[in-house]
Formats: C-alpha cells, structure tokens, sequence
C-alpha cells in the first residue's frame, strides 16, 4: 500500500515574503532507498519518491489521496506569529 505525506511548504529564513506558500503538496513515503552498487550512490527502484503532485486547498489533496486508496498523514502549518513594530523601535530602546 503506498504512503504519503500532505502538507504545506513553509518559508526557508532567506525569503521575507508568503506569496508562494498556499499550495499543498502530496508526496510519496517510500523505503527502500539502497546504495547503487555500480557507483556507490544512493538509488531506488521505485519512482514514487521522486513524485510531488501539487494542489491549490488542502480539501483537495485529501479527496485526492481518498479517491486513490492512498494512506496518508496530514501535516498542519504552524501558524506564524508576526510581530509589527515601526522603524522608529530601533531608535527607542
């Protein structure tokens, strides 16, 4: 049975702005990474792992991997907390 995972991508530290950050992903879980013994890298034989299918709500990724029998964890964003302040707070400590 195949496994994944549903969840929001959060903002690396470089990147101020949230724009691109309403999309929800499903990715696949898979285990059976080994060592290719040829080179020395690490492979698979299953493709699952390199699939991120992408949606626009989070209601749509589920009905998703619902409809396609797919097992699945659901990751909640953590709400940010913003604190607003003004220039002028540099100054004024």
């Amino acid at each position: 049975m195949k496994k994944a995972i549903i969840y929001k991508p959060s903002k690396s530290a470089m990147q101020s702005g949230t724009k691109k950050f309403n999309k929800w992903f499903l990715k696949f879980i898979t285990k059976d990474k080994g060592t290719n013994p040829l080179m020395g890298w690490e492979s698979s034989e299953d493709t699952l792992n390199e699939l991120n299918i992408e949606f626009k709500t989070k209601e749509l990724a589920i009905n998703y991997a619902k409809k396609k029998k797919i097992d699945f964890e659901l990751i909640e964003p953590r709400k940010r907390k913003t604190v607003k302040k003004s220039y002028a707070d540099n100054f004024l400590k």
